[in-house]
């Protein structure tokens, strides 16, 4: 019969990282891929289904160029109100050159007071950045940018 050890991750880790030192394990690195045109479609599709998508409405603010990745601020302003009967409910964040396409979703009601969220994101290159919102009578518009990175924040 064989003691359960609670340590054997620790142990296996500890003894792979030194084979790594050794020499006896080679050490690989992968750069991850950027996000296929059929992914970018299923993130955004997965909003908004087969519903029309508009511009207008959406303002994405997000600096032109960037030196690093890593950190990225923006900011979507919505012209809607926020009314029981008309809200924003959604908004999605896409990057079309990230491993993940999906950035950031944001979730809004009523209450939010105001049609509108700021964040920072990570950018692997230079790519575009696209904004879908959703208002709750089930339209949708959008916003893009382009955003040229001279350090990729994944991995980059």
């Amino acid at each position: 019969m064989h003691d359960f050890d609670p340590s054997t991750r620790r142990r296996f880790l500890g003894l792979a990282g030194g084979a790594a030192l050794c020499g006896t394990i080679p050490i690989v690195t992968v750069r991850p891929a950027e996000a296929t045109p059929a992914m970018l479609a299923s993130a955004i599709r997965n909003l908004v289904g087969e519903a029309p998508v508009r511009t207008g409405k959406v303002k994405l603010d997000v600096p032109p160029l960037v030196e690093n990745g890593n950190t990225v601020p923006l900011s979507i302003m919505i012209d809607n109100p926020m009314r029981p009967d008309n809200y924003v409910s959604d908004i999605l964040v896409v990057a079309d050159g990230n491993p993940r396409p999906g950035v950031a979703t944001f979730h809004l009601t009523p209450l939010s007071g105001r049609a509108a969220a700021a964040a920072r994101i990570r950018l692997a290159a230079t790519q575009n950045i696209i904004v879908v919102v959703k208002t709750s009578d089930g339209k949708f518009v959008t916003d893009q940018r382009l955003v040229k990175v001279t350090i990729g924040g994944c991995g980059g």
